[in-house]
């Protein structure tokens, strides 16, 4: 489980410090290109929050690609819709987590997002291998941000057996599945 569900209250409050940041330093769509999203992927936006970084993964991977927002929070989905809709985009299904169980199919993502969140992950290695599951053979994880020290993030991924990283920036870490029998 994460450390705790945000509730309602909490996640508005979130939300209102994000548009702040937001209008003070727009970053969101030149971070989101870092990221390498091409046209025609399929893309998890695992803990999605309001949609920010869901609506440019759904412009940069175009009507021929995919998008899943992944949350535990209903209210985060509802507001990810709302930005979503209003961008015009038709390229995305919405994803209800319970615990870590995203409830989506496997092997379908040719990349998973975990933007500013991996720091509410308890079980690393229960979210670890629910990545694992939802990822093409062929598939990466993005992290970004949080409040976790980059080397606590790099030494739990590590723990875990089931990635290796692929590449380090600045803005992000990025890894590649392993290939491991029955994963």
């Amino acid at each position: 489980m994460l450390k705790k569900k945000l509730s309602n209250t909490e996640f508005r409050l979130m939300q209102g410090f994000m548009r702040l940041v937001d209008h003070v330093y727009p970053h969101v769509p030149g971070r989101a290109e870092s990221f390498g999203v091409k046209p025609g992927q399929t893309v998890v936006d695992y803990g999605c929050g309001p949609g920010r970084y869901t609506v440019e993964f759904a412009r940069l991977v175009g009507e021929g690609g995919r998008v899943f927002a992944v949350d535990l929070v209903e209210v985060a989905l509802q507001e990810t819709r709302k930005k979503l809709e209003a961008a015009g985009h038709e390229n995305y299904e919405l994803a209800l987590a319970h615990g870590y169980d995203s409830g989506l199919a496997d092997s379908i993502a040719d990349i998973v997002f975990a933007i500013d969140m991996f720091h509410h992950i308890e079980d690393a290695d229960a979210f670890l291998r629910e990545v694992v599951r939802i990822s093409k053979p062929e598939g990466k994880l993005i992290l970004s941000g949080g409040h976790m020290l980059r080397s606590t993030v790099k030494a739990k991924i590590a723990a875990s057996g089931l990635w290796s990283i692929a590449q380090e920036s600045n803005l992000f870490l990025a890894y590649k599945k392993l290939d491991i029998p029955g994963c």
